[in-house]
């Protein structure tokens, strides 16, 4: 597992509270710059985003306009050059990665252990919660499996299993499902969907799949391409599922021949 899988794991540690009436999550002039061999690489530039509680949004661009870098920001793995983020709750947010990052040598049950663990958790109750929480991503005998057994689905349900045990309100996901086939996808949207709902849970989705952030998204926003700035933002109430498709796919595809001429 990388470095950033196990910081994001053992993120669960109480964060300052906002007020009640605050978004769940507020960027506020956010811009991410690296400095190597004497040149700026601006990689977030004048980012202002809110996404209020319980809101599913997604995060669309192509790759590289720094959609992951937003999200490591916002999971407080990496701080922001300018600006500020506000997370509101008692606890930083889960991040869940395109890879399950999961241990190999643990079963399916002992992977959220972990998560419950770090949060603290007793020793005693951690078997029934993660049980639970499997049960919850529809993965009720899977306990005692280790990954090898599992499918690629079963491996990414027990990823959001291991997230949700980290009791954040604030979920990231950081193109979970791109390397699954399309019925698989369209499956766990459909699961995702009804844990976001059950658990009152704000969703930030990361993806460059059209189709999967207007079938998620209550709102799309998508960043511009290098730097990655907010250039337009639709609501799931604009338009019908399919013009709303075309017209993200047309803003998209200007985005990226936009890139292309510089």
């Amino acid at each position: 597992m990388s470095e950033t899988a196990l910081r994001a794991l053992s993120s669960a540690r109480p964060i300052a509270l906002a007020e009640a009436e605050e978004p769940a999550v507020r960027l506020t002039h956010v811009s991410k710059w690296f400095d190597t061999a004497g040149r700026r690489q601006t990689v977030l530039d004048d980012i202002d985003l809110t996404v209020g509680r319980g809101e599913f949004v997604c995060v669309l661009g192509a790759s590289g306009c720094g959609k992951s870098t937003l999200l490591n920001l916002v999971a407080g793995l990496d701080r922001p050059s300018a600006g500020a983020i506000e997370v509101t709750g008692g606890r930083r947010p889960a991040l869940m990665f395109q890879e399950h990052a999961l241990f190999p040598w643990l079963t399916a049950g002992r992977n959220v252990e972990l998560a419950l663990r770090l949060r603290g958790v007793p020793r005693s109750e951690r078997p029934e919660e993660a049980r639970r929480l499997l049960e919850l991503v529809r993965l009720k005998d899977a306990y005692g499996k280790r990954v090898h057994e599992l499918s690629g689905g079963m491996r990414q349900r027990v990823a959001l299993a291991r997230a949700l045990a980290q009791e954040s309100d604030v979920l990231l996901m950081d193109e979970p499902f791109a390397a699954l086939d399309a019925i698989t996808r369209d499956v766990l949207h459909e699961e995702l969907t009804r844990i976001w709902t059950e658990n009152n849970l704000t969703v930030l989705f990361v993806t460059h799949n059209v189709r999967e952030a207007v079938r998620l998204g209550q709102r799309i926003v998508l960043l511009s391409s290098r730097p990655g700035r907010v250039a337009r933002e639709w609501t799931d109430s604009d338009l019908p599922e399919a013009a709303l498709t075309a017209r993200v796919t047309d803003a998209l595809r200007e985005e990226i021949r936009r890139h292309g001429r510089r």
